[in-house]
């Protein structure tokens, strides 16, 4: 049973991997590929210690710090904040703001401003955990254009039987742009990030994932692609 639940794991990850790169719509193109790292913080957990009432209330804070050129530029930032409510011990539904600061080389910087809502559903298995967490941004950066984009993601973990503590992850998630803005490029496919590591469990309340991620992104005009080869690392802090 125990190498019964190892395979269909590891089938799993492998379906989560391999899903990404075949939803691209680019035409025949030019690719640029380089390498980088992405560092995340989150935490995430209910407001009761502030009003006992508040109990299914939640609050999620993020921060992230993003380098590419090889690790030697940085480029951009994260801030990402929201207010939640559970609707079960599996459903938890969200409305947030990200702010994502960014100087990619040879252009002016730039600050891009999300809001969003935001729903996630976490299924337990006999294999390990699945989340489906799905997310509407609207994106302002310039002007009064407002692009619209769905964003929909699948994360899987799998605790090793021989350490609970230590797990298997993958995660997938593809963008797309509802509507052609001047800024952010023509309606379409948009980028896909997937995700292949490990993780381990300090305790109820710490978690840790590090590993590799593959970040696809698509021109304005769905013509060049560019694909970003990450070293990943996250903290996951809930209380």
């Amino acid at each position: 049973m125990t190498s019964n639940r190892l395979i269909l794991a590891t089938l799993t990850v492998t379906a989560i991997f391999t899903a990404g790169p075949g939803i691209s719509s680019a035409q025949a193109g030019e690719l640029a590929e380089d390498t980088g790292a992405w560092l995340q913080m989150v935490g995430e957990g209910s407001l009761k210690a502030v009003n006992p009432d508040l109990e299914k209330a939640r609050v999620w804070v993020e921060g992230q710090t993003r380098f590419d050129g090889n690790w030697e530029h940085w480029y951009q930032g994260m801030v990402r904040g929201a207010l939640g409510y559970s609707l079960s011990d599996r459903a938890t539904i969200w409305l947030g703001y990200t702010w994502l600061p960014t100087q990619n080389q040879n252009k002016p910087y730039i600050a891009q401003q999300d809001f969003w809502p935001a729903f996630r559903y976490v299924l337990p298995t006999d294999i390990g955990t699945f989340t489906f967490r799905t997310m509407w941004e609207s994106n302002f950066l310039r002007g009064n254009q407002v692009r619209e984009r769905p964003r929909q993601m699948i994360k899987f973990v799998h605790p090793f039987e021989f350490e609970p503590r230590f797990s298997l992850v993958a995660w997938d998630e593809a963008f797309y742009r509802v509507n052609t803005t001047d800024w952010g490029g023509k309606s379409g496919f948009d980028q896909n990030r997937v995700f292949a590591g490990f993780g381990w469990n300090f305790n109820s309340h710490v978690r840790t994932e590090i590993g590799y991620m593959n970040q696809y992104l698509e021109d304005a005009k769905h013509v060049n692609m560019t694909m970003h080869h990450l070293g990943m690392a996250s903290v996951f802090i809930n209380f």
